[in-house]
């Protein structure tokens, strides 16, 4: 059967990126050393697993470690630009086409800076719009500014109008127990679950109702402690409070324990597939051609998992369905 199925957690790594890593000594990415990337070995990773497109974004550290305004936003461009015309925009006679979709990187390093909000706002405008980039990614802190902070406001509503899906991802914390664990490990999670809790205390999921939320990782440990962390929310009506208006990916979370909580919190519809690729290359290298995610079905029957593996990504990214023909 053709590759059919949909990854909306996958990352890319291109070489001037990668080269600005090592320009400015960060050795490391979630702990452990940015591992190897290229279209053609993601291609082959798909191919191997019947995905049939990959919707990338730029993992840890983002843009953050760059030393200014100016080269962060250079870079985002940079990227941005990366996936449109190299990416999304390749030949229909490369094996590249159709194969990759986007989620826009945005020069965002200093969030106290007003100014690099309404440039990371400007960005997400010309990502969505002119480029045809299906969502903007955005990470949990800002050098410890998190994710529902009142400085971000302004990007907020920039987001809210277009009606973008964000993926949040995980970064380090700015300070945090030294027990020697990567922080994929732990931090990573935790990481997703402060930011989101930080944008539900704040009132950001109903003052902007428009943004669609993806988290990672069945949304690290927001479905354990929905009830938990809702509570801070009780002076608003409880529809506001609730979390099942979000969506979440499987990647290395998709073992019935995570699946059944997150079941116990949203609709199957807004369950997406994701592997975590290039990340993930360990985990995935002894496994066996074909399904890449077989635990889902402990969790999901035959129509659930086309939902989770395509269906629900197709109705969430329209630019995607478009360019894959579906719409």
């Amino acid at each position: 059967m053709a590759p059919s199925r949909i990854d909306v957690h996958a990352h890319l790594i291109p070489d001037f990126y990668r080269a600005a890593l090592k320009a400015y000594d960060v050795p490391n990415d979630g702990g452990l050393p940015p591992p190897a990337w290229t279209p053609e070995a993601a291609v082959r990773f798909m191919d191997k697993f019947g995905i049939q497109t990959q919707v990338v974004s730029l993992s840890e550290p983002g843009l953050g470690f760059l030393p200014d305004a100016w080269s962060r936003d250079l870079m985002a461009r940079q990227i941005n630009d990366y996936i449109r015309q190299s990416l999304i925009g390749a030949s229909a006679y490369s094996n590249l086409h159709r194969r990759f979709g986007g989620f826009a990187s945005l020069p965002l390093g200093q969030a106290d800076d007003p100014q690099e909000v309404a440039q990371s706002a400007q960005e997400a405008v010309r990502a969505l719009n002119v480029l045809g980039l299906d969502g903007v990614g955005l990470y949990s802190n800002y050098k410890g500014i998190y994710l529902g902070d009142p400085r971000l406001d302004p990007l907020m509503r920039t987001l809210d109008n277009l009606g973008a899906l964000v993926f949040i991802h995980p970064v380090a914390p700015p300070a945090g127990p030294d027990l020697s664990i990567p922080n994929f490990v732990l931090e990573f999670p935790f990481e997703t679950t402060r930011a989101v809790t930080n944008l539900l205390y704040k009132g950001i999921f109903w003052r902007y109702p428009n943004i669609r939320w993806l988290l990672p990782h069945a949304g690290g440990t927001i479905p354990f402690l929905s009830y938990r962390s809702a509570l801070l929310a009780l002076n608003l009506d409880p529809r506001k409070s609730s979390y099942a208006r979000l969506f979440f990916d499987t990647a290395l979370s998709a073992a019935p324990p995570a699946m059944a909580a997150v079941r116990q919190i949203t609709e199957v519809s807004h369950v997406l597939l994701g592997t975590d690729y290039p990340y993930s290359q360990l985990t995935y290298a002894l496994k066996l051609p074909g399904d890449p995610n077989s635990e889902l079905n402990d969790t999901f029957n035959a129509t659930e998992r086309q939902l989770v593996d395509r269906g629900n990504a197709l109705a969430q990214l329209p630019n995607l369905a478009k360019r894959l023909g579906t719409k």
